[in-house]
């Protein structure tokens, strides 16, 4: 089954370019079946990119899925233009009475601000109280992982005193648990963030665990006791360019950034890329729809607590 998208949405050409199955809204309601409702809160400033991202990740499952795009009422974003938001975008205020299967919070480049100095935190704070009661599962990433591991459970983030970038192997800690089901015993993962969270920080907390993590990057896949909530520290759902993109536009800005690590090949700027996270990208994408979302969530979503 393919990923249902508005109409109209960018995402929507750029997925079909590269033959994935998506569904527009017209043919969707031809189909009788219940796709699986998904809220992706979009704090990523290139939200049009983040969309086409996400949604390819989402796309490679048997079940049918509908997106809304969520953003920010306290904070107006500055890289997109105001007619996609008004097109595309919901606020708070326009789903909070609503139920969905799963939630995806993305990440944002707030990272040198605490958290209670990002202009949205009570914004976010308030949708993440919310999940909990109107959300089958939540899957959040980089910033918005280290955002979740603060709120629920009190978890700091660190700054690193450098940005980890690159593409780095992670190790797999608990083989049975299903949002892994598939993956080798060591898998790749892209990263781009100033901070992370501690490893002896997660092991105070009872129940929470520590699915994978990677001697270079640290801590990278935590699951909650009740497994309705899922912090992914880096970022699977990258496209095989946004590291190097990321990378170029931080040498125009006179940034002082290192080349991207095990990213291009002899790690060498003017040599292509090395894509080692797509097949795990898939695999955790898919699993968490399947085990966490569609397994767990009722078939009338009204009945989600």
């Amino acid at each position: 089954m393919p990923i249902k998208i508005p109409d109209k949405l960018p995402a929507k050409n750029i997925l079909e370019s590269e033959n994935v199955f998506v569904m527009d809204e017209s043919r969707a309601i031809q189909q009788d079946i219940r796709p699986l409702k998904i809220v992706i809160f979009n704090l990523m400033p290139l939200k049009i990119t983040t969309e086409a991202q996400i949604m390819r990740v989402l796309s490679n499952t048997p079940l049918q899925v509908e997106v809304d795009l969520l953003m920010t009422r306290t904070h107006a974003p500055k890289t997109t233009p105001r007619e996609h938001l008004a097109n595309f975008y919901k606020t708070f205020e326009e789903v909070k009475q609503s139920k969905y299967d799963g939630m995806i919070i993305t990440g944002a480049p707030v990272e040198h601000l605490e958290f209670d100095e990002v202009t949205y935190w009570d914004e976010l704070k308030e949708i993440m109280e919310w999940g909990r009661r109107n959300v089958t599962s939540t899957l959040h990433i980089c910033w918005g992982a280290q955002a979740g591991l603060y709120y629920h459970y009190g978890i700091p983030k660190y700054h690193l005193g450098h940005k980890l970038f690159g593409v780095f192997n992670h190790d797999v800690e608990d083989k049975k648990e299903p949002l892994l089901r598939g993956f080798d015993d060591m898998f790749f993962a892209p990263h781009s963030r100033f901070t992370g969270v501690r490893k002896k920080d997660i092991d105070k907390i009872p129940g929470l665990k520590i699915l994978a993590q990677s001697e270079d990057a640290g801590v990278h896949i935590v699951i909650s006791p009740d497994k309705r909530l899922i912090f992914v520290t880096g970022h699977a759902e990258y496209d095989p360019y946004t590291l190097r993109d990321e990378y170029f536009r931080d040498l125009e800005k006179g940034d002082d950034i290192a080349i991207p690590e095990n990213y291009f090949i002899d790690d060498d700027a003017s040599n292509d890329i090395i894509v080692k996270w797509r097949s795990h990208a898939s695999l955790l994408f898919t699993n968490w729809l399947n085990y966490y979302v569609y397994q767990e969530t009722p078939y009338n979503n009204e009945e989600i607590h």
